[in-house]
């Protein structure tokens, strides 16, 4: 009966009566204070329980207030001892239902046009487009999918959950990544349709960047290097850590630097490996290459922050990159051209590349060898922190994550007037020192208010278009292009108030 409460009435027009919605915190409190003390009186209710909230958790399609409602009272258990005998199921059980209506948003709702673009080019801002300045977002874009109903659940799940993790004490909070750790490796790291899920991780590590920021770096990078883990695992982990050490602002470049030496060691000692052996087709090395794109991938975002530190710079002049790129794999003329293209430009103006790149590599232009290798599976493309795309949950994650506009290279002219450029990144609503105060958002507005563009997200790039990169200016290839899904206003009504 009391986990039947945790989903209040829903009446006309799927909202929430209101009287409910203005007595749910102090409802919420009843029920988990209620369950609490049976667990206490009953050793074996939690087990039983469990088995309850199991059988009661909502489904793809039930109602998003439903859904926001079971969640936040299911996470009001996962404190002291409750959380320490169910705490590890319940937050499984969380991650399963954010999962479930990740992989429902398809790629097809995200990427509609200009498949011609590379990477970094999708990101960039075209500014002439919001001099008006009333958008949403990173440049005046407005961060939306509106019209899907799974991004809509996610949005307000995502929320919930990272409000909950902001409101664990110290102890409590290392308890959790270590359960979230545990989730994520059964659950989220083979899950390659994943879009934006797996920012819970990215959210708990940043509210503890030296504990659990670099802990989860050396996690990813362990099982890369591991060579009992399953080549999925090992593929899709090189990927979640070559975005994770680009994206995250709260990495620091020496544990970025720590980490790329891990990675370029194990792609030396690879190449040993295959230089006492015959030559084997270029599939046979997805693992290898995914790796050299993943080192270059972050480099091209945390180069010239590297070359600031000069104990940093030399540990980075002494890696090996002249064998690793010279070696016969030719892992300049498999990985993506963007990347290749992007690093090379950093890398020589740095005075990182020096005579060891042959001069025909440099042009990045994508090779025979590059289209052959993977086909449509290509699993090194999966970019997983790519710029994050749900409304009313993006301010949890935009002040720790790194925009391409925002990256300094090495080739970038110290004359600009970098406050300005920076400043005009967010969008007069996106305060960005004060986006943990809460944010009002009128989900009355009208219709033509919420037509959102996102015509400078980066997002992973669907395997359609990778193969149709060219050179098409003197600057080559950059980083991503305009983006417009289908838009549709958000839900109207809140299970928060009037205003959510």
């Amino acid at each position: 009966m009391l986990v039947n409460n945790f989903t209040p009435p829903i009446v006309e027009r799927n909202e929430v009566p209101t009287w409910a919605v203005s007595r749910k915190k102090d409802i919420f409190s009843h029920l988990c204070g209620s369950l609490k003390t049976i667990s206490d009186t009953v050793p074996l209710a939690p087990r039983m329980l469990r088995d309850i909230i199991d059988r009661s958790m909502p489904k793809l399609f039930d109602n998003k207030a439903k859904m926001i409602s079971f969640v936040e009272c299911m996470l009001g258990l996962d404190t002291d001892r409750m959380g320490d005998l169910i705490g590890a199921i319940l937050l499984a059980k969380v991650v399963d239902l954010l999962t479930e209506l990740d992989v429902n948003i398809t790629w097809e709702d995200i990427l509609q046009e200009e498949h011609d673009k590379g990477i970094f080019e999708m990101e960039l801002e075209d500014l002439d487009a919001d001099d008006d300045g009333d958008g949403f977002g990173q440049a005046g874009t407005k961060v939306c999918l509106g019209g899907n109903a799974c991004a809509e659940k996610l949005d307000g799940l995502m929320v919930v959950v990272c409000e909950h993790l902001k409101s664990l004490d110290r102890q409590r909070l290392y308890k959790e990544f270590v359960i979230l750790k545990t989730i994520f490796r059964a659950s989220l790291l083979r899950v390659h349709r994943s879009k934006f899920a797996q920012f819970i991780m990215f959210y708990t590590c940043s509210l503890d960047p030296k504990t659990l920021g670099e802990g989860f770096a050396v996690f990813l990078t362990d099982i890369v290097t591991e060579k009992k883990e399953d080549p999925i695992s090992r593929m899709s982990a090189v990927s979640y850590v070559g975005s994770y050490l680009s994206r995250a602002r709260f990495i620091s470049a020496d544990t970025v630097v720590t980490i790329l030496k891990k990675l370029v060691d194990w792609c030396v000692d690879y190449c040993d490996h295959q230089s006492k052996r015959e030559a084997t087709p270029i599939p046979n090395h997805q693992l290898f290459y995914a790796t050299c794109q993943a080192v270059m991938y972050v480099l091209c975002f945390r180069l010239r922050s590297i070359m600031d530190y000069p104990n940093l710079k030399s540990d980075l002049f002494h890696m090996p990159f002249g064998f690793l790129f010279r070696h016969r794999l030719e892992p300049l003329k498999v990985c993506l051209p963007s990347i290749v293209n992007e690093f090379l430009r950093q890398a020589k103006d740095a005075g990182l590349v020096a005579a060891f790149v042959d001069p025909a590599a440099e042009d990045a232009i994508e090779s025979d060898l590059s289209r052959t290798f993977g086909g449509i599976n290509r699993l090194d493309m999966f970019f997983p922190f790519d710029p994050y795309l749900l409304k009313e949950s993006d301010r949890y994650i935009r002040p720790n994550f790194e925009f391409w506009s925002m990256v300094k290279t090495t080739y970038s002219d110290d004359t600009d007037d970098d406050d300005d450029e920076l400043e005009d990144l967010d969008a007069p609503e996106m305060n960005v020192g004060s986006l943990d105060d809460h944010v009002e958002i009128d989900i009355n507005s009208d219709d033509d208010d919420l037509e959102y563009s996102m015509n400078k997200m980066s997002i992973t790039p669907h395997h359609s278009f990778l193969h149709q990169m060219a050179m098409d200016s003197d600057g080559g290839l950059s980083m991503p292009a305009r983006i417009r899904p289908s838009t549709s206003p958000p839900s109207r009504w809140a299970m928060s108030g009037e205003s959510p």
